[in-house]
Parts: C-alpha cells; sequence; structure tokens
C-alpha cells in the first residue's frame, strides 16, 4: 500500500515542478511562491476548522489532531527549513533549464541516507555505497550537458541555489523522519495531517512578511508579476503530492529511505515535460545523466530492502 502511495507522490510531485517551471517563466519568484503557499493554506484551513469545531472528520485520513506550542514549534520549524529550500529552489528554476533542475533534484535520497550516516549513525552497506557514487558520478555528467547550454556548474550560482534547495530538502526528509516516528521509536510522534495542515500556513505568514518587505517596495523595479493559470495547479499538486506522501508515511512498515527515492522519480515525468513542452536541449546527453541517477536509485533501493 505505501509503495503505491510513494509512486502516485511521485507522479504528482512531477507536475508540480513542471506546473512551478510554468509558473516561474518570466515571473516574479516571490509573489509566485506567496500565492503557491497562500493557495496551500486555503486548501487545508477547511479541515482545520471542521476538526476543531466538530467531530465530523473524526477517525478519517482528513482529520487534524490539535497541539500547542510544544507540538507547533517543532512544525515551525519544519516551515522555515522547507521555505527556505523553495526559495532558493523556485529561483534557481527560474533561471535553469528543468531537465537540468530535475536530475539535481534526484540526488536528494542521497543526500538523505548521507545525512543519516552522519547523524543517526545508520552505516551504509555496498548496494547504498554504489548508489551514491553513481549519484555523484551522474551530477558530473551532467554539469558537462550543462556546459553546452552556457552553464557553468563552477561558477552558476543558479546552480548553487538548486544545489542549497536539494540539501535543505534532504536535511527536510531527515527532520521528517525524526518529528513523524513514534515516540517508541525515539520520533516526536506528530500527526501528519497537523504537520501538512500549520506548515502550509506558517509558511503563508513567513512569505508574506518577505512580500512586503522585499518585493512589493522595489515592485517598479524588478521583475514583474503576471498572473498565470498555473500558479494554482502548483498548489493543487504540491498539496496532494505532500498529502499521498505524509499517508505513505503514516502506513505501518513503511520505510521512508524507501518512500523518498521512490518521489524522486518524479524527475522522470518532469524530465518529459521539459523535453516536451518546454523544448529544452541536449536531450540525448540529458537521458544518460538521468540514467545514471536513476540506476543510482535502484541500488539504494536494493541496499535498503
Amino acid at each position: 500500500m505505501w509503495l503505491l502511495l510513494a509512486f502516485l507522490s511521485a507522479a504528482l510531485l512531477g507536475c508540480y515542478d513542471s506546473f512551478k517551471k510554468e509558473a516561474l517563466s518570466a515571473n516574479a519568484v516571490i509573489p509566485v511562491l506567496f500565492l503557491n503557499t497562500l493557495f496551500c493554506s486555503a486548501i487545508f484551513i477547511p479541515f482545520i476548522v471542521i476538526s476543531y469545531t466538530s467531530t465530523a472528520l473524526d477517525g478519517s485520513v482528513f482529520h487534524v489532531a490539535e497541539g500547542g506550542w510544544d507540538v507547533h514549534k517543532y512544525i515551525l520549524l519544519k516551515s522555515f527549513i522547507v521555505l527556505s529550500s523553495w526559495v532558493f529552489g523556485y529561483f534557481g528554476m527560474k533561471h535553469l533549464p528543468l531537465t537540468i533542475v530535475g536530475p539535481i533534484n534526484a540526488t536528494r535520497p542521497v543526500m538523505v541516507l548521507v545525512g543519516a550516516f552522519l547523524f543517526f549513525g545508520e552505516r551504509l552497506n555496498v548496494w547504498q555505497w554504489i548508489g551514491v557514487l553513481l549519484a555523484v558520478a551522474s551530477f558530473f555528467m551532467l554539469s558537462r550537458s550543462g556546459k553546452k547550454e552556457g552553464i557553468d556548474f563552477k561558477h552558476d550560482h543558479w546552480i548553487y541555489f538548486i544545489v542549497l534547495a536539494a540539501v535543505l530538502g534532504a536535511i527536510s526528509g531527515l527532520y521528517d523522519k525524526y518529528i513523524m516516528a513514534p515516540v517508541s521509536e525515539g520520533g516526536v510522534g506528530l500527526d501528519r495531517m497537523i504537520v501538512q495542515s500549520w506548515y502550509n500556513i506558517y509558511q503563508c505568514g513567513m512569505m508574506f512578511v518577505m512580500l512586503m518587505l522585499l518585493w512589493w517596495p522595489r515592485r517598479h523595479h524588478t521583475s514583474p508579476f503576471h498572473w498565470h493559470w498555473s500558479i494554482p495547479l502548483v498548489s493543487i499538486f504540491l498539496s496532494s503530492a505532500d498529502f499521498v506522501y505524509f499517508y505513505a508515511l503514516s502506513v505501518p512498515g513503511a520505510m521512508i529511505s524507501i518512500v523518498s527515492m521512490i518521489r524522486r522519480g518524479s524527475v522522470v515525468v518532469s524530465f518529459l515535460f521539459g523535453a516536451v513542452f518546454f523544448h529544452e536541449k541536449n536531450l540525448r546527453s540529458k537521458v544518460v545523466d538521468l540514467a545514471l541517477v536513476l540506476l543510482g536509485m535502484v541500488f539504494l533501493y536494493i541496499g535498503s530492502r
């Protein structure tokens, strides 16, 4: 069950990345990101209100648990980590081809695995080490493909933005493992719906402050904002992907390492969007890079079974 949910989350996440690229095309990043967090919050506020004022959702997958500061302090920190990743990721995606961004983001499971190795004392087996090395090799090959489009991985700051977004995303994945794992397993044991509902609301508040302080005063001197039909779709597909992801993690026996790896399979969907709809270049060499990333994920999967 949780494996099927992980694959569904990957497909939805691939659509999210693709619509995000469309929404950011020649558009101001901060307003798009603010609207993303606003629409995501609007999706979950009804579940919060109904859960807190009636028993209609009790026992359902949409019920939002209640909690005080001892719970919300963890969610607030998650909001800050995820939003930081999004800010860097949105700016990077606006200026880079989707067929470059996707494979870089797909290396997040490797970062999660290395993070688990460094911070949680987990040990990697031979299969997992092979997966890590393949991911590293794919990154260097991707840099060669990028040079054909004038993208220098060593000196292009948008590449650093995407890499930093991926690192922060991996940190968020490790943090998810901690806050959602049962107390008996050393985690915090937070309810998945309270995490997903409230972290979107906290992010919306943070983005509103950024919008008012950073973009609004300079809106006439920076990239203009224009409405695009893809903006609400970004929120819909992201919320759906995250809902399925958190639900998968809540299923007994679900493994965060496997779910995280399958979820990054979203790169296949976004790569196809980049090729078919955005007509991006040098696809032949990028397919080889993508194949290495996916092969690395297969080795990580085998090593994590």
